[in-house]
């Protein structure tokens, strides 16, 4: 990471905090923050190690289309998508599905999708649940999507992720 991409990701990160100050302490907005990053790392580490099993027929993307490549990868070869989970859990020991990657995620929050706030829980579950064979059970307990930190409302607290960094305003870093 350049230098102007260390102070580019620190204006950042002080804006996520100016906006959630007032919502939330600062014991919850890390525990946040370091389940996004988290989420973010894990996402990182399965797409590059899909992209090496892959090799050749990892999906290369058009300018200008945000889909996670191994979501096309999933659509164009339903039959043997259950093989390579069964690889990647050899290989990395985890699996993250299409729809919970970071990429898809960001996406969704770029476009401001109503979906959004249960994609990111349904993934959370997902992880602690079934992808790690129960190594991470747990691992986002602290985070609660329902929270009234985040807003009164479904539609308020899914606004406020789509709005708020890392998911839509930082997507060229993240």
């Amino acid at each position: 990471m350049t230098e102007l991409e260390k102070q580019k990701l620190g204006k950042i990160l002080w804006n996520i905090a100016d906006q959630l100050r007032g919502a939330m302490n600062a014991d919850d907005f890390r525990d946040y923050m370091l389940a996004f990053l988290f989420l973010r790392h894990l996402s990182d580490n399965f797409e590059a190690a899909a992209h090496k099993e892959l090799g050749p027929d990892y999906p290369t993307m058009p300018e200008g289309d945000h889909r996670a490549p191994l979501a096309v990868w999933y659509t164009q070869n339903p039959n043997d998508t259950a093989q390579l989970e069964k690889q990647m859990r050899r290989k990395v020991h985890y699996v993250i599905r299409p729809e919970y990657l970071w990429t898809s995620l960001t996406e969704m929050a770029r476009t401001q999708d109503e979906a959004l706030l249960a994609s990111l829980q349904n993934g959370f579950k997902y992880i602690e649940n079934e992808s790690f064979d129960s190594t991470f059970r747990g691992l986002f307990s602290e985070i609660s999507l329902a929270s009234d930190k985040l807003g009164k409302t479904y539609a308020d607290r899914n606004g406020q992720l789509c709005t708020s960094p890392p998911a839509s305003r930082c997507a060229s870093w993240c």
